[in-house]
């Protein structure tokens, strides 16, 4: 399952990487030096027009382009033919008239074309002209008026004189729809070539709007499909797989504990996908990817896991996100260094205003990263301009949704971050509450057992607020039956006095069940719940069960009724408090409190446990108990004022 987790992860990477090796990106207006190596082109580069540039330059050219007119003198040689059988006379003398008119044409009226050049076809062959240099047919008539008065020609009044006249330029709308639209097809679709070798852009140059623009054209120009080879997608996948299964590695060889849950794997390739996928829009869009926050992953894994799991991932997340980088070595020196100085400033996350201390020292080690590696190794150019330092301002800035984040996670997956620990363990929570003022008693056993705890897993290893706080919980299934446990008797009888053992052995065991129920009640976390289920483990009442055995001659008896329900302990913190509850508890029976006694009480209640086989579970060495055996008795004589006492 984990395998294929990986599988399909690193299948998903290989999808989104850029189809070509990315040797630069978009720049914005705020970019004012290149600052990239030079750009020079490794083919021959047409950088084609936006669509919609397409479209309005062919709107344009349709719109611009001339109406189309036609020659057609046939309705005028009839006209003119009738004329002449009719009244000879009369043709003769207004012929010298018609010849002038016609000679430039009797066009048909349009709105359209006024003012215009049009496109007039005659005899198979076309020739712009102005429309306004062609006779209208009230142009016309005004001419032929003119001619007749000036001749005094005598006009029979049966014939009207505009009837004489026709249109020999028609407009044609077929021919004219033809023509715009060969016009606008033969607008180029490209703005300008390039030839293999052409330099674009030099590193360092400054960048003017009109080089902006050609880079973005070229930018979108290498965005287009490519297809893929078979052997180069294998060889892709290939190292996607490699990077994505080390986090897997790591987790077998060294987490142990985090390989176990499939949850917490699902979660850490989760962080991965996230990282990877906004990279890939931010890069498919041409937006600023220095402006993504990188640094949030091991921010975010820090708050549930330990810190060298989040670097790990971090590393992963960073090698994974390079290959859409044009400078491969400054995004790695960059996130990375970056990353590390980061954990530093959470490596206890124990106060909410760590994270807008991370904000600002990632700030700083941007800048200051920045700065070393440009007049170092990249454009120094770039140094004094302050755009090229907005995208990890804003990237700094980002860190602040750590705070959202890790509150949404939690509710999510279910996991459990030092901010909730520190929250769960306010004395005003409304458990701890109820369990101070109805049982103080247990309470106090409570705070004892979580100040022992605390102070052995600090010094072994581990989750220390963790533990405090399943200590603090550990005992709460007490407060149904509060006076069956020595510690909230004070001056009373005991009610075990007048039960059978078995009886009090199972009122004894159920406080367990009943805790886990009461703090599923009130919704703690489950690694909390795990502090009460395991803090007894699987060991038996041992004073009910030797009374009965005393009952009873040893016959008969099932010590499985006087056993805990379990499970162990299973890590560090619930080992450690399984002890700590046991030793404080009995630190109380003690009728003399000296340092022989006490040392004596914790060997004797630490090796009870150790061979009641309840620690096998636990990732706990004998280091780490001859550690502890000596934290607890330093604990307990300082809590009871013992002393050593020396030989008179």
């Amino acid at each position: 399952m984990k395998l294929l987790l990986v599988v399909v992860v690193s299948f998903i990477f290989t999808i989104l990487l850029p189809d070509n090796k990315v040797n630069f990106h978009k720049v914005d207006e705020f970019d004012a030096v290149w600052p990239y190596k030079d750009l020079v082109l490794d083919e021959d580069l047409f950088i084609r027009k936006s669509d919609a540039q397409i479209k309005e330059e062919q709107d344009k050219a349709s719109e611009s382009a001339a109406l189309v007119f036609n020659s057609n003198t046939n309705e005028k040689d009839e006209k003119l033919q009738e004329l002449l059988k009719n009244d000879e006379r009369l043709y003769s003398q207004l012929m010298p008239a018609f010849d002038s008119i016609y000679k430039k044409g009797v066009v048909q009226t349009s709105d359209a074309a006024k003012g215009k050049t049009i496109l007039l076809q005659k005899n198979g062959l076309g020739e712009f002209v102005s429309y306004d240099d062609l006779h209208t047919v009230n142009s016309a008539s005004e001419i032929l008026t003119t001619w007749i008065n000036k001749k005094n020609i005598k006009v029979p009044s049966s014939i009207n004189v505009n009837d004489l006249l026709a249109i020999t330029v028609y407009f044609d709308e077929q021919r004219t729809e033809a023509y715009k639209n060969s016009i606008a097809e033969a607008v180029s679709i490209y703005k300008a070539a390039y030839s293999k070798g052409d330099k674009l852009v030099k590193q360092g140059e400054q960048l003017t709007k009109e080089k902006r623009e050609l880079i973005a054209d070229y930018f979108r120009s290498k965005r287009s499909d490519v297809e893929i080879s078979f052997f180069t997608f294998v060889g892709r996948w290939g190292m996607m797989f490699v990077l994505t299964i080390t986090l897997l590695m790591y987790l077998f060889f060294f987490r142990k504990s985090i390989f176990g849950q499939n949850l917490q794997i699902a979660f850490l390739y989760l962080c991965l996908l996230t990282a990877f996928f906004a990279n890939y829009l931010f890069y498919k869009y041409g937006l600023m990817l220095s402006a993504l926050p990188f640094i949030l992953t091991p921010i975010i894994v820090r708050a549930f896991f330990d810190s060298r799991t989040a670097l790990f991932t971090h590393l992963i997340s960073v090698l994974c996100c390079s290959f859409f980088m044009a400078d491969v070595m400054e995004f790695i020196l960059m996130q990375l260094v970056t990353g590390i100085g980061i954990l530093f400033s959470v490596s206890e996350m124990r106060k909410r205003q760590q994270i807008l201390n991370a904000a600002i020292i990632a700030i700083m080690f941007y800048f200051v990263i920045f700065v070393f590696y440009h007049l170092g190794f990249g454009t120094k150019e770039l140094t004094t301009k302050f755009t090229a330092y907005l995208p990890y301002l804003i990237s700094g800035s980002l860190v602040l949704l750590a705070t959202p984040l890790i509150f949404i996670i939690e509710r999510l997956f279910g996991f459990i971050s030092d901010f909730k620990l520190l929250e769960l363990c306010d004395l005003n929570q409304p458990l701890l509450r109820d369990l101070s003022q109805q049982i103080p008693g247990t309470f106090q056993h409570s705070l004892q057992v979580a100040n022992l705890a605390e102070e052995a897993i600090y010094f072994i290893g581990g989750n220390t607020l963790l533990v405090r706080a399943g200590a603090m919980y550990h005992d709460v299934g007490k407060i149904n039956n509060p006076s069956y446990f020595t510690e909230n008797l004070g001056n009373n009888v005991s009610p075990h006095i007048e039960m059978q053992p078995k009886e009090s052995a199972r009122i004894i065991i159920d406080h367990v069940i009943e805790g886990i129920e009461l703090a599923k009640k009130h919704k703690l976390p489950e690694q909390i719940i795990d502090f009460i289920r395991t803090h007894h483990g699987t060991t038996t009442v041992g004073f009910f069960l030797n009374m009965h055995k005393k009952e009873q001659d040893k016959v008969n008896i099932n010590e499985d009724d006087f056993k805990y329900p379990g499970p162990i302990p299973f890590s560090k913190e619930t080992a450690v408090l399984m002890l700590a509850d046991g030793v404080e508890a009995a630190s109380r029976s003690l009728k003399k409190h000296d340092a022989l006694s006490i040392n004596d009480l914790v060997d004797q209640i630490i090796d009870y446990k150790i061979a009641q086989n309840q620690l096998i579970n636990a990732d706990i060495t004998f280091k780490d108990i001859t550690l502890i055996r000596k934290i607890f008795k330093k604990r307990l004589m300082t809590i009871y004022h013992a002393r050593i006492e020396y030989p008179v």
